[in-house]
């Protein structure tokens, strides 16, 4: 017999008192409910959702998440390891299904979450990985836009003007640093950093995207000067002196607000999307960086940069999950993104050489 979400319910919340008011989002067209035991946690949450903070008291959450912030749960349960992408190695997320709901384990924070539909739980030390947290809070929108037939794209978005722009790229392609070049246009605005969101809509397909701010790497940082404000100069003159296949290959993340680095209304939830970039470059090419039209139909292979799993925590509308060895369609984004001009970056990495591509190719007319 499944163990019971109620039951597991009940040992995460572990009599904790919550906070009298809880800190509401809008996303999208849902509102969501954060109650916690930690004012210093719903701080922190609300300083990184700032642009979406909603002050009200007369209109009702669409859905409450509860965030525990102690001790990591022991529970004397069996967990199964959630299958990784392709190309990605170790630990991640471990899993095991309960009536009601399944519970995720966090291999390596050991933080826990009661994923379902109503009132799902994060519990653990939260207020050392809110990173975690904000996650979870996104996964909830996600299955929200998931279960309105939008499809999930690995890929950043953008808009100039009324013009959508996604960028796509294979692990490490510096999608994120192209997007916050491109950013540096005064009629930009960012939508989303690697989780995008599109379906066929009208005469077009929309776009939109979930409110994850860029997580980027001291290469990006290094190479930036708009966010080297994010690294003091003892930082900045240690990573200048690294070789530049160890800078692009550091892994040490940081959050680039988007209001703070480019000024306030720079964000939007979504618009119509007309091109997707995938970004097919490399270091260990001399050649320079080319920006050339594709067909997605005739180049499928280019699928794999874009195509992305729902992951542990989605729930279609009946509440059933995924095992994980379920596998993206192809069928599928090749309908989704029927009528989107697809492009594809290779050659040499060169971000100054990309963005004069983008907006030469791309994005003369929205300057017109």
């Amino acid at each position: 017999m499944k163990p019971s979400s109620d039951d597991i319910s009940k040992q995460l919340l572990a009599d904790y008192p919550l906070t009298g008011t809880p800190l509401t989002l809008r996303l999208g067209d849902q509102l969501l409910a954060l109650h916690t035991n930690s004012p210093a946690l719903l701080t922190t949450i609300a300083n990184y959702f700032s642009h979406i903070v909603v002050h009200t008291k007369t209109q009702q959450a669409d859905i409450e998440v509860i965030a525990i912030d102690g001790p990591n749960p022991t529970l004397d349960l069996t967990f199964q390891d959630w299958p990784r992408e392709q190309g990605k190695h170790g630990r991640k997320d471990a899993v095991i299904d309960l009536d009601g709901g399944r519970l995720v384990h966090k291999v390596r924070t050991g933080v826990m979450f009661l994923q379902r539909q109503r009132r799902p739980i994060a519990a653990g030390a939260l207020s050392s990985h809110p990173n975690q947290l904000i996650n979870f809070i996104n996964s909830q929108h996600m299955n929200h836009l998931q279960q309105r037939g939008w499809l999930i794209c690995h890929a950043a978005g953008l808009t100039a003007g009324d013009h959508g722009l996604a960028i796509a790229g294979f692990s490490g392609g510096g999608k994120s640093t192209l997007l916050l070049h491109l950013m540096e246009a005064e009629h930009a605005c960012y939508v989303t950093n690697d989780r995008l969101f599109v379906r066929q809509q009208g005469d077009g397909v929309a776009m939109t995207g979930i409110p994850k701010l860029p997580r980027i790497n001291p290469g990006t940082i290094v190479h930036n000067p708009r966010l080297r404000k994010l690294l003091s100069q003892c930082e900045l003159d240690h990573l200048q002196s690294l070789p530049k296949a160890e800078l692009w290959h550091l892994e040490q993340k940081y959050d680039a607000h988007i209001n703070d680095l480019y000024g306030p209304q720079r964000i939007v939830e979504g618009g119509k999307l007309q091109d997707l970039i995938i970004l097919n470059w490399s270091h260990d090419r001399e050649e320079g960086t080319e920006l050339k039209a594709v067909s997605l139909s005739e180049r499928r292979e280019l699928l794999h940069a874009i195509m992305k799993s729902p992951g542990p925590f989605y729930q279609n509308r009946q509440g059933e999950f995924l095992t994980g060895r379920e596998q993206p369609k192809p069928p599928d984004y090749l309908a989704a993104l029927e009528g989107v001009q697809v492009w594809e970056l290779t050659g040499g990495i060169d971000f100054d050489q990309a963005v004069a591509a983008v907006h030469r190719n791309i994005l003369a007319s929205c300057h017109a």
